[in-house]
């Protein structure tokens, strides 16, 4: 009994301490800039300033950034998905030769951070006239090794008597792969679909360099605004971050069972 209870306390105490960065940023959506830049902690405001809200989208263009982020993040969460399919069912059935090493390879290029290949994508960016286009946003982030590898364990489970009795029936690959195997792996499709869809929305870096006009921003680009050379507006900065961030608490709710089924399935299947 003292042990249960032991570890219900420290379980709490952690939820508690990841739980109030998030409770201290939406609280402070709601108060004066004093308020908000005084030195003592205090999770609620004095009185609830709730035109915060308008003057955030009032100091930005925040409905244009939302609209690039969400067109963004769903033309690249759709193409990651569709070649991490293709890739994955490649590599987990088909049989070619140097299979092995050309997914060693693939795999290996997630040991390469994301910094060093900035500025060579930069580069190639402009020699192309991408720059400050919706291109440069969503092309180099269409395929990527990690999606690639889970959908090719999610295949690794399915067994492969279901291909060769749609085989017997003339089922060729793609048909066996659209019709049978991707519902099969559907935990394992929305798992890649919402690691895409996150990393794309949170993107900052890669959008920050990549363009220079408004009317190409995203939303976490449009976050630094209000942090300037006068000062951080410290709530209004948390007001944009709280509507910032409901469509990833939202988008995880929902996904959270296939989330957690398909990252499991990932790590048993070899």
């Amino acid at each position: 009994m003292i042990r249960k209870t032991v570890l219900y306390l420290l379980l709490a105490s952690g939820a508690v301490l990841t739980t109030f960065p998030f409770l201290w940023m939406v609280t402070t959506a709601f108060k004066t800039l004093p308020e908000a830049m005084s030195p003592s902690i205090s999770l609620l405001p004095q009185q609830w300033q709730w035109y915060n809200f308008v003057e955030t989208f009032h100091a930005a263009p925040f409905a244009r950034y939302f609209y690039n982020s969400f067109l963004v993040a769903a033309v690249v969460t759709t193409c990651v998905i569709l070649s991490s399919l293709m890739a994955g069912y490649t590599f987990a059935r088909l049989d070619f030769p140097g299979k092995g090493v050309l997914f060693g390879v693939i795999l290996a290029t997630m040991m390469v951070p994301f910094e060093i290949t900035l500025i060579p994508n930069f580069v190639i960016i402009k020699k192309l006239g991408w720059y400050n286009t919706y291109a440069a946003l969503i092309v180099p982030w269409c395929a990527n090794a990690f999606s690639i590898f889970l959908m090719r364990q999610g295949f690794l489970g399915v067994p492969g008597d279901y291909f060769d009795a749609a085989k017997v029936d003339g089922c060729g690959h793609l048909r066996f792969l659209a019709w049978i195997a991707a519902p099969l792996v559907k935990p394992t499709i929305i798992t890649v679909g919402l690691f895409a869809f996150l990393g794309s929305y949170n993107a900052l870096v890669w959008p920050l360099v990549i363009t220079s006009e408004d009317e190409m921003r995203v939303v976490q680009v449009g976050l630094t605004f209000f942090w300037g050379a006068e000062g951080v507006r410290v709530n209004l900065l948390m007001c944009a971050a709280t509507i910032v961030i409901l469509p990833t608490v939202a988008l995880y709710s929902i996904a959270q069972r296939h989330f957690l089924e398909g990252s499991l399935g990932a790590g048993i299947k070899g």
